[in-house]
């Protein structure tokens, strides 16, 4: 594909409509800006290809780099490629070259480029199969940007995740500087040295609701939020210093945020603390506008759809340029000023890319917001997970990993002491996403993290205390205890698998300690734990679900929960199981087991690959059931708690069986005993006979589904199942990612839990 460099576009010329209200001379004389189509629905859909789809690209057609001249209205385009992209420039220091990202018509990927201002002297600074976007000059003479080199996908979506990385100027010498799982977005340098960026994350917590700004330094230490993760429901993108002041500007998107990081135009000052509502401002009145970047004069350059306005503080805006003659679909986007700007304060490294390591210092884990109750000495050790990325993804759901809970796996690394100062010193693996869960003497968990941390090789991160405000510092006292000694080294929890898989390690214990009472033959209570497989999960793994047996967090826009309320101290599945409910008495290896589970987000799977496998479709006769079934199941109510209370009809299309279809053993499904009497083989759970008896043309029909979906169930497989492949997707990004070799024959086997633990490895600081 044809580039022109340094051409007036004449074909389109579009004609500067009226400037700025303060006239063209308060503008910059030039600015830069791509122009492209939008892409979405998501604020990160705009790169890569999808993993259910692997042809359809998420990219965008109509890459143009343009150069606009305030005074008379010229556009001039620097790179003009139909059929590629171009995205995220910025200028240098000298006001003398562009750095920006360029997807080259007939190519999958966003690589870094760089220009002169005057459109000579075009070069490619990174390669390779994955994107690299967003770019940003150091003032050290590197490069901070962001890149699906990460290899994950978005644990929501079809789409590759960027995450933060660096490079020498010349686009040597690439290293990870962010651990994330999730996106981290639009990073920039702050006067102090800083990089500000927007980091989505949902450890316990809803998976579209926490997207805040977060910075670091440029050699990726220090960690820290800067605004916004107690608040949830808003994506905080493109966040830039405003000269003269202590704030930022930022587009704050709505809820889970608009397509093009479009958003509301936002003003946040940091004085008060990450955590203060009122520290923000907002200054547009739609939400419809992308890339905000601060003048000298105090107003905003701003893109909103075609055109690039001048906003005022009042959210007023007068329009700069507007594209006319091109496409439709194309829209403009970044528009930054052309001009030199003085290098930020340069923060030496603290990394050493020697070791394989870093530490962490807790000066009181009982010190922090919501520890109320919490004895000094009552936390004996911390518990370490990680949190696991996504290889592969094909829904917008949680299924088959959780049911209305995690995305995520986690593992177990180990625990760590907590001296009776409430203070640890600990070994971290370096540039992995972990989290902490606090603990008593018994291994029960007082407090959860609800978020994650990471450490760069030879960093030492300090904590104050247990979500601690960060406008606070740690209380005057003697030396720690915990600093007393060497750092501790991460214990392992002996006898517990460190990535738990519910049928594998769950369903024996139930098996042994349950199943006398709680078989699906004899049900006492209505509750059944046996491992018979339903169209997703299995009935026990339902049947704890819904009977909230396991606090885990569930799906929710909240975090920084009081403690014992989430994990294994609120799970009253390890009271069951205590031998003060009929005798029931797990062993202590049992126990230890139980709780590895509970803390790792009580998943279904110890697999991704189980994601898009195994999960059958129950062909149910739903308008003659609506018919029969519908006066009982028209709605739902809130007094539900059985599986088959909440089998609802006349709400939705089609209903949702769940468990109460055992595909393992289908005739003693309960879609087809609770209708039933008694006397005719039923269990009579209904309050009416709803069916004949097992000759009745609808008892018949729902068996038959049932079976029809076992039998389908066992020629493709799930994870549990002797004689599972993963799918078609996972084998392709596994071989891709280097995990699984190219050559692999089509009816190759391949063993998911070490594939997986492969690819995690991979991540692994040599």
């Amino acid at each position: 594909m044809s580039v022109r460099l340094l051409c007036v576009y004449a074909s389109s010329l579009v004609v500067l409509v009226g400037a700025a209200a303060r006239g063209p001379d308060a503008l910059p004389k030039e600015i830069v800006f791509a122009v492209r189509a939008s892409m979405g629905p998501h604020w990160y859909e705009n790169f890569g290809t999808y993993s259910n789809e692997p042809e359809r690209p998420a990219y965008s057609r109509g890459g143009r780099l343009c150069v606009l001249d305030t005074g008379n209205g010229a556009v001039r385009d620097l790179v003009n490629d139909p059929e590629g992209g171009v995205r995220d420039p910025q200028v240098h220091y000298d006001g003398r070259r562009i750095l920006f990202s360029y997807r080259k018509g007939g190519t999958p990927a966003y690589h870094l480029y760089e220009v002169n201002t005057d459109g000579t002297g075009l070069r490619k600074l990174t390669d390779g199969p994955d994107d690299d976007i967003e770019p940003c000059y150091l003032p050290d003479g590197g490069i901070v940007f962001t890149s699906s080199r990460c290899r994950r996908f978005v644990n929501c979506w079809f789409t590759r995740v960027a995450t933060l990385y660096r490079c020498d100027g010349d686009g040597a010498n690439v290293r990870a500087l962010s651990a994330s799982i999730e996106h981290d977005n639009t990073p920039w340098v702050l006067p102090d040295g800083r990089i500000i960026y927007m980091r989505w994350e949902y450890v316990d917590r809803s998976q579209v609701h926490f997207h805040h700004l977060w910075t670091m330094n440029p050699d990726g230490t220090n960690q820290t939020v800067y605004y916004g993760n107690q608040m949830p429901g808003t994506v905080m993108l493109g966040a830039k210093p405003i000269p003269g002041s202590r704030g930022v500007v930022a587009a704050f998107s709505p809820d889970h945020g608009l397509p093009e990081h479009a958003g509301y135009v936002t003003v946040v000052d940091p004085t008060l603390g990450p955590d203060e509502p009122s520290s923000a401002r907002r200054i547009s009145r739609t939400p419809w506008f992308r890339d905000p970047y601060p003048l000298r004069d105090g107003r905003y350059l701003v893109a909103t759809g075609r055109r690039i306005v001048a906003m005022e503080e009042d959210g007023s805006v007068s329009e700069v340029y507007r594209l006319r003659d091109d496409p439709l679909t194309l829209e403009l986007h970044e528009p930054r000023p052309i001009e030199p700007r003085p290098r930020e304060r340069v923060i030496p490294s603290h990394v050493d890319l020697s070791k394989a390591s870093g530490a962490c210092v807790l000066a009181d884990v009982a010190s922090g917001r919501n520890m109320a109750g919490v004895r000094p000495g009552e936390i004996t050790q911390l518990l370490v997970l990680e949190q696991l990325p996504k290889p592969v993804n094909f829904s917008g759901g949680m299924e088959p990993l959780s049911m209305w809970g995690t995305f995520t796996l986690a593992r177990i690394l180990g625990t760590v002491p907590v001296e009776a100062d409430g203070s640890a010193f600990f070994e971290l693996p370096a540039m992995r996403p972990v989290f902490f869960v606090a603990l008593d003497a018994r291994g029960l968990a007082v407090k959860r993290m609800q978020s994650f941390t990471s450490v760069q090789p030879g960093e030492t991160l300090g904590c104050v205390g247990c979500h601690e405000p960060r406008t606070t510092t740690a209380q005057s006292r003697p030396q720690l205890l915990a600093l007393r000694r060497p750092p501790s080294r991460l214990r392992p929890v002996e006898g517990v698998p460190d990535v738990p898989d519910f049928p594998r390690d769950i369903q024996p214990i139930l098996d042994r300690r349950c199943l006398p009472c709680h078989g699906t033959e004899v049900a006492q209570g209505g509750v059944v734990l046996s491992g018979d497989r339903t169209p997703l999960y299995s009935v026990s793994y339902e049947t704890i679900t819904l009977r909230r047996l396991v606090a885990d967090g569930r799906n929710e826009p909240r975090g920084n929960r009081p403690p014992r309320t989430i994990g294994t101290s609120a799970s009253r599945l390890l009271k069951l199981a205590d031998g003060s409910h009929h005798g029931a008495l797990a062993t202590q290896s049992e126990m230890a087991v139980l709780r590895g589970w509970i803390e790792t987000s009580a998943t279904y799977p110890g697999t991704y690959a189980a994601l898009g496998c195994g999960m059958a479709w129950v062909p149910l006769p739903i308008e003659q059931m609506r018919r029969r079934c519908g006066p009982c199941h028209n709605r739902p109510r809130p007094e539900h708690r059985s599986p088959a209370e909440s089998l609802i009809f006349g709400w939705a299309s089609a209903a949702n069986p769940g468990m109460l279809c055992n595909l393992s053993r289908p005739e003693l499904s309960a879609l087809v005993r609770a209708p039933l009497s008694r006397d005719v083989g039923g269990t009579g759970a209904c309050r009416e006979a709803v069916l004949s008896g097992v000759q009745d043309p609808l008892y018949r029909g729902i068996l038959d589904a049932i079976r029809s979906a076992g039998a389908w169930l066992e020629r493709e497989k799930r994870f549990d199942m002797p004689g599972f492949r993963p799918n078609q997707h996972y084998v392709r990004e596994m071989q891709r990612f280097g995990i699984l070799p190219k050559d692999l024959a089509p009816l190759a086997r391949v063993d998911p839990y070490a594939t997986d633990r492969k690819y995690w490895d991979s991540f692994a600081v040599k």
